[in-house]
């Protein structure tokens, strides 16, 4: 007798009579993870809950005065008062701003900005200037005081200049006279003390004073192009969905005509981006500027300078020129294997065509998706804001209490007030030195953790119900006969009612993983001005190393699923059964599913093309067909960039579903293969277009 030898990827599934798809009567598994996520979401309520009587989302909205107070809040005393006032914008220039994020000078809340010079000294003597100029002093200020009294308790600014607002702040109104810095309309002023200064003196004030709120003129201005686009961006998502569901119904009769027809519009929409790109290269040739590179332009708010120099079209052709001759050279290797991913697709196309709810499906995991992001950004904004004002001694002359934490209520009474009789206590910044406060990054980080915990476990849920519904077409003998009446709610039902806990642990392994490589991201950015190499290089292969093990997480988890819908078993036991299943097919696993991976992502890549090139002619303006229809905006690439997005994930969320239903269906033909050899007692279940390209077909079957 011999011995048999033991396979090296697992014991082969052997013919089962009584299987008939996935299998109803299953145990619940993966309990104590099931238990540990459950203590997890109410935990997270519970952060949620402390963030959100502690936070106050008005801390970012509304400008703070040196008390603390925001500007312009309604029912508030400051309600009219909707901007912030700078008494010396020239103390912005000191490089301590750039650390503190706040001005050593006291700013206070007024209706509007400044109109027109003046010192105090020469208002003072006129009674109707004075009422003007009071108008940007604190409250306490009389006809009975004196100048120097009024600048000794820093009442009143020492001057005022014409102001404009910007986010809600008042900054001197520059401009350029002859190649010379203006401000008023004048070039020189006096400051208040008997000093002429040069108005080019308030640039680097201005400078540092917005260094922290530049980057809010172009969220602004993206916010407002928004808010004239936002109908037309709905219109061509519309349209995305209905090219998308256009596409997906096509596949279901014409898969092998689409597909051919899919990859040659693919090659065609590249080469016109490429050929547009070289023509746009090509108009600025001669122009002025337009040979400036890149590096010497550095970065810009405004992104349209970018499309004026030569160097950025020419590294689009670049870049879609090697997009294009990839796609060329796989297609001419897979041109064989092409035929067999289409017959796949035929059979994926059908198997929608008996669970069309599937293509709903993902709206619902958007939905929850969607929540769970909500939920997460808010508790964010929430923490981030539920810390206590800080207020900080400022001081023009040397003072040992520099920069030290002070009351501002008893400040003019206190010991550091006596010592350092010119400086003042004003409003720093939001921190706080409780408990709640020190443990504060541990909640967000806690935030972020369950977030990706959350989002991975919403991925999972559509992934294993899917593959439930499709698994129960498969496996049908007489379909739709054989399948249940809702197969994507009875795979739902079963996912939460017996998986709960497996969904959460391989959610669980792939949002450890993901925390991860956000810590090696943060670190990388800390460590971007270190001149150590080493520290460097061994950043960048951690980062390339748990790049590819997510990778590789999420392929093992999403054949570990399939498994978990068929046969109820727990995470490690079907992860195990999937990976050797797929090793002891390595050859087709690299035939079939990645190359109908591929044709499915062309499709996507497709319908992205072609939404994006109409959004591109439309906004930018290019057709005059479309010139008096186009909003005008700050930058027409803000609705391009948000159709295109957009329209990616609208053409993923419907291939998502065809995608895994190829995988599902690929697991449960490689299954079909090992239990069954096309005996009239074991006949195979796969359609009759694969077993005809694999050259398999049933013995003695009985005539239909």
């Amino acid at each position: 007798m011999e011995l048999e030898e033991k396979p090296k990827y697992g014991e082969p599934r052997k013919y089962d009579p009584s299987f008939k798809g996935p299998i109803q009567n299953r145990g619940c598994t993966d309990i104590a993870c099931c238990i540990l996520f459950i203590v997890a979401i109410l935990g997270y309520f519970a952060v949620g809950i402390l963030a959100w009587s502690q936070g106050d989302p008005r801390k970012v909205i509304y400008p703070t005065d040196s008390r603390g107070q925001f500007c312009g809040q309604a029912g508030t005393p400051l309600e009219n008062k909707p901007y912030l006032f700078y008494f010396n914008i020239m103390k912005c220039a000191s490089p301590m701003v750039l650390l503190e994020f706040q001005c050593p000078t006291t700013q206070m809340c007024v209706e509007k900005c400044p109109e027109k010079f003046m010192t105090l000294v020469k208002a003072y003597v006129n009674r109707n200037d004075f009422d003007y100029y009071r108008k940007y002093c604190k409250e306490g200020v009389t006809n009975s005081m004196g100048v120097p009294q009024i600048l000794k308790e820093g009442l009143c600014p020492a001057m005022l200049t014409p102001s404009l607002p910007f986010t809600r702040r008042c900054f001197p109104a520059l401009g350029q006279k002859g190649g010379v810095v203006t401000v008023g309309n004048i070039t020189h002023f006096e400051d208040g003390i008997g000093n002429i200064r040069e108005a080019k003196d308030l640039v680097d004030g201005v400078k540092n004073a917005t260094v922290v709120i530049e980057a809010r003129q172009v969220v602004m201005k993206i916010f407002e192009d928004y808010t004239q686009s936002w109908y037309w961006i709905l219109i061509g998502l519309v349209i995305a969905m209905l090219t998308s569901l256009l596409f997906i119904v096509l596949l279901r009769f014409l898969a092998g005509i689409m597909v051919w027809i899919m990859i040659a519009l693919v090659i065609l929409v590249i080469g016109y981006g490429i050929f547009h790109c070289y023509m746009e290269y090509a108009a600025l040739k001669g122009e002025p500027g337009a040979n400036v590179t890149l590096q010497e332009l550095g970065f810009q708010t405004d992104f349209t300078v970018y499309l004026q120099i030569r160097q950025t079209w020419l590294a689009f052709m670049i870049i879609l020129a090697i997009v294009e001759v990839i796609i060329i050279l796989l297609l001419i290797f897979l041109r064989k294997r092409i035929l067999i991913a289409i017959a796949l697709i035929k059979e994926a196309s059908r198997a929608i065509g008996h669970v069309m709810c599937s293509l709903v499906y993902p709206l619902f995991t958007f939905f929850l998706l969607v929540i769970v992001i909500a939920y997460w950004a808010v508790t964010a904004v929430f923490l981030s804001t539920s810390n206590e004002p800080v207020y900080k001694v400022f001081n023009e002359t040397l003072c040992e209490h520099s920069r030290a934490t002070c009351e501002p209520a008893n400040y003019s009474i206190s010991p550091m007030k006596a010592q350092c009789p010119d400086s003042e206590c004003l409003f720093a910044f939001y921190g706080g030195e409780t408990v709640y406060h020190k443990y504060l990054i541990g909640l967000q980080f806690y935030n972020v953790f369950l977030f990706f915990w959350c989002a991975n476990f919403v991925t999972a849920l559509g992934q294993m119900t899917l593959a439930g519904a499709f698994a129960s077409y498969y496996w049908a003998f007489v379909k739709p006969d054989d399948m249940p009446a809702f197969p994507v709610f009875s795979a739902l039902g079963r996912s939460l009612r017996y998986h709960t806990g497996t969904l959460a642990f391989g959610s669980l392994i792939l949002s450890i993983i993901q925390i991860i490589r956000v810590l090696l991201e943060y670190l990388d950015h800390k460590l971007k001005g270190a001149q150590n190499k080493f520290a460097k290089f061994l950043l960048c292969c951690l980062k390339c190393c748990f790049w590819c093990l997510e990778k590789f997480i999420k392929f093992l988890n999403r054949n570990a699923y399939i498994m978990v819908a068929i046969y109820g078993k727990n995470f490690c036991t079907s992860a195990r059964d999937a990976f050797f299943l797929l090793l002891r097919n390595m050859i087709r696993v690299a035939v079939l599913d990645k190359v109908t991976d591929f044709l499915l992502f062309l499709g996507k890549l497709l319908i992205v093309g072609l939404v994006g090139v109409f959004a591109f002619f439309f906004f930018s303006g290019r057709v005059r067909a479309f010139e008096n229809t186009a909003p005008s905006l700050h930058y027409y690439w803000v609705p391009i960039l948000t159709v295109v997005i957009g329209s990616y994930l609208i053409a993923h969320g419907f291939f998502s579903v065809y995608a895994m239903c190829v995988d599902t269906l690929f697991l449960c033909f490689l299954e079909d293969l090992e239990r069954n050899d096309g005996s009239a007692e074991r006949p195979y279940l796969m359609p009759e277009s694969l077993r005809k390209i694999l050259n398999k077909k049933n013995k003695n079957q009985p005539a239909e």
